[in-house]
């Protein structure tokens, strides 16, 4: 009887303790399998890095950027120099940054390589340890696990457009305009005009968010051309409003748009944005009929 009792006893206790190991075996795999990614592909070779992985590169190091774009304050950040993770890209070639938002800018890759006095770029990388604060009240959402920063930016004039951060993918790509020929503006225009200097504009500030006609790799905006142009439907100097100061035209608490102040945005730079809009209002490519 008494052995009977201590089998029953000791059963129970045996139990749990297998439970609790198969629990934490899931607990385990759930953690891991949580855990952020970053995915870098240069010359069709795919990389993916977690955020111990980068900071064990040898290059890994600590920087400060001042004023930083997404929290407007000067932050500190472990960080890594982008030339560290594109070896083997060309200058001439284009990096593609994908947020997990849609948010996709693709930049030349002559500044991201840049070691020298012009301004350096570097992903910040966050970790469980040290976590960034939240972007925005109400949301906890940080800049992280990945950011695009720059030391001296003003140096090489790199906008806010180019601080992509939550990104999930960096590419090494064609031009935006080879990919998407439908983006450029008539190939009669002269090296000279303003449209060709637009398009300029637009892939350094506005493609980031917004295709035109159905060319980009954003997916955070409308089309700035199909079915309407903005220079269709709106006037000058409303629309240079808008890109100025977005919430004095139109305001609702959940919009995404920035403004573009003159120090973003010369003049000189707007005007040649709404001339490439005008150019490309003529040059619209069928809209796909819904099935």
């Amino acid at each position: 009887m008494h052995r009977r009792r201590e089998v029953r006893a000791s059963a129970p206790r045996a139990l749990p303790r297998r439970l609790g190991g198969l629990l934490g075996a899931v607990l385990a795999l759930g953690a891991a399998a949580a855990e952020p990614e970053l995915s870098v592909t240069v010359g069709g070779r795919m990389a993916t890095y977690a955020p111990a992985a980068l900071l064990g590169l040898p290059d890994a190091t600590t920087i400060t950027v001042r004023n930083d774009v997404a929290y407007k304050r000067d932050m500190s950040y472990h960080a890594v120099p982008m030339a560290a993770l594109l070896k083997g890209v060309a200058a001439e070639e284009s990096i593609r940054f994908v947020a997990r938002d849609g948010f996709a800018a693709t930049l030349p890759a002559a500044p991201l390589l840049s070691q020298g006095e012009g301004a350096i770029a570097y992903i910040a990388v966050e970790t469980p340890d040290a976590p960034w604060p939240a972007l925005k009240a109400g949301d906890a959402a940080s800049a992280g696990p990945f950011y695009l920063v720059w030391l001296r930016p003003e140096r090489s004039g790199i906008v806010p457009e180019q601080w992509p951060y939550q990104i999930a993918r960096i590419e090494s790509v064609a031009p935006l305009g080879r990919r998407y020929p439908s983006l450029l503006p008539g190939a009669g225009l002269s090296v000279r005009d303003p449209a060709r200097r637009g398009f300029r504009v637009f892939e350094k500030n506005c493609s980031v968010c917004h295709t035109l006609n159905l060319g980009g790799d954003a997916a955070v905006g409308p089309d700035l051309n199909v079915p309407y142009n903005p220079t269709e439907y709106m006037r000058v100097d409303a629309l240079r409003r808008l890109i100025r100061d977005p919430q004095s035209l139109r305001r609702w608490p959940g919009a995404r748009m920035p403004g573009f102040s003159s120090a973003v945005l010369s003049d000189r730079d707007l005007n040649d944005l709404l001339a490439y809009l005008r150019n490309m209002a003529d040059r619209k490519v069928p809209v796909p009929v819904a099935k």
